[in-house]
C-alpha cells in the first residue's frame, strides 16, 4: 500500500503540474481527494493491513492528502492570476480616448414651482406635509363634508379601486390626516403638495393626473383677511407685485365661505389659480376641534396651471411626455 500511495502522489502531481486550466485542475481534485477519489479508494483497502502497519500508513495517505491539497491550491493561485493578466492584456484601455460626455440634466418645471412655493411658505412658518396617493372614501370625502350624494363621488368623476377605496381627487385629505394627528393642538400650518387623480379626457387643459399643493391653517382668530394677505403675497411672488388679482365667491363643501382666486393676464385675460375658503366647522368637529373655539382656513394651488402661466406653456401634456426638447428648456432655472 506505500508503494500505491507513492504512485498515486506522483501521478497527481505530474497531472497538476500540467494543467492549464481551472475548471480541469478542479476536475483533478475530485478525481483524486474527492469522497470518491483514488485516494479515499486506497485508504478503503487499509482494514487489511495488519495493526502494527495502520498507524504509519494512515500517516502517510495525511502527508500525501496534505501535499495534494497544498500543491492545488498553489496551482489555483496561478491559474488564477495568469487569467487576471491575460483580462487585463485583452482588456487594455487607451486612456488618451476621449471620454463619454455626460448630459447634465434640468428641474422638471413642475418641481421648480413646487421647489419655489415650498420655499415661499416654508418662509412664513408652514410645514410641508404628505398624505397616501390611495384613500378611503371617509378622508376623501366624508370628512371634508361632501355628503353621500356629492357629484363629486360619481365614478365617472373618480378612480375607483373598491368601493370604499380610491386614488384621491384632491390634497385636502393631508389636511384630514393632520388634523387627527394634532389631536386639537394648534397651531397648524401646513402645505402638502402631491398627485391627485381624476376621471378626465387628456387635452391640451386637462389630465386624468395632475400635481395640487393644499394649504391648512388652524388656530385662534383665524381670519378671512389672513387668507387674503397670504395669496396676494403668494400672488406677488410668483407673478409680481404689479399683477391684478380678484376673489370671486365660490362654494366647496370644505370651506364656508369660498372663493376662486383669478389673475388677469395680458394675453388670456382673467384665469382662474386656485380654489380658498375658511374650513368649514363641521370639518373642524369631525377632526377634534371646537369651531366656536378655532377658525382656520385652507387652499389648493394648482400646481400645472401656476407653471403653464409662469414659463408661457400651450399644452398641459408637455409636463408629462418626457420630451426632452420640452424638458432641457429649463436648465437656467
Amino acid at each position: 500500500m506505500r508503494e500505491r500511495l507513492q504512485s498515486l502522489k506522483e501521478e497527481a502531481l505530474t497531472a497538476i503540474d500540467q494543467v492549464s486550466s481551472l475548471d480541469h485542475l478542479r476536475e483533478l481534485k475530485v478525481k483524486y481527494l474527492g469522497k470518491k477519489g483514488e485516494l479515499t479508494a486506497v485508504l478503503r483497502g487499509m482494514g487489511k493491513l495488519t495493526p502494527e502497519e495502520r498507524p504509519w500508513i494512515g500517516s502517510l495517505a495525511n502527508e500525501v492528502r496534505t501535499e495534494l491539497e497544498e500543491t492545488i491550491s498553489q496551482k489555483q493561485t496561478n491559474l488564477e492570476d495568469q487569467a487576471i493578466e491575460e483580462q487585463l492584456k485583452s482588456e487594455k484601455i487607451d486612456v488618451t480616448l476621449p471620454g463619454i460626455p455626460m448630459e447634465v440634466g434640468s428641474v422638471h418645471p413642475l418641481q421648480l414651482v413646487i421647489e419655489e412655493l415650498e420655499d415661499f411658505f416654508i418662509g412664513m412658518g408652514f410645514q410641508v406635509a404628505e398624505g397616501p396617493e390611495v384613500e378611503n372614501d371617509y378622508y376623501n370625502f366624508e370628512a371634508l363634508n361632501l355628503p353621500k350624494d356629492h357629484p363629486a363621488r360619481d365614478m365617472q368623476d373618480s378612480f375607483y379601486i373598491t368601493p370604499e377605496l380610491l386614488l384621491r381627487t384632491h390634497t385636502s385629505t393631508t389636511q384630514i390626516h393632520t388634523l387627527e394627528a394634532k389631536e386639537g393642538e394648534v397651531p397648524v400650518r401646513i402645505i402638502s403638495p402631491g398627485k391627485v387623480y381624476r376621471r378626465d379626457d387628456d387635452d391640451a387643459t386637462h389630465s386624468h393626473q395632475f400635481t395640487q399643493i393644499e394649504g391648512l391653517v388652524v388656530d385662534r382668530g383665524v381670519s378671512m383677511s389672513e387668507l387674503n394677505g397670504v395669496l396676494l403675497a403668494l400672488i406677488e411672488k410668483l407673478f409680481g407685485e404689479e399683477t391684478k388679482v380678484r376673489l370671486r365667491p365660490s362654494y366647496f363643501p370644505f370651506t364656508e365661505p369660498s372663493v376662486e382666486v383669478d389673475i388677469y393676464h395680458p394675453v388670456k385675460g382673467w384665469i382662474e389659480i386656485l380654489g380658498a375658503g375658511m374650513v368649514h366647522p363641521r370639518v373642524l368637529e369631525r377632526t377634534g376641534y371646537n369651531p366656536e373655539r378655532y377658525t382656520g382656513f385652507a387652499f389648493g394651488i394648482g400646481v400645472e396651471r401656476i407653471a403653464i402661466l409662469k414659463y408661457n406653456i400651450d399644452d398641459i401634456r408637455h409636463f408629462y411626455n418626457n420630451d426632452l426638447r420640452f424638458l432641457r428648456q429649463f436648465k437656467s432655472e
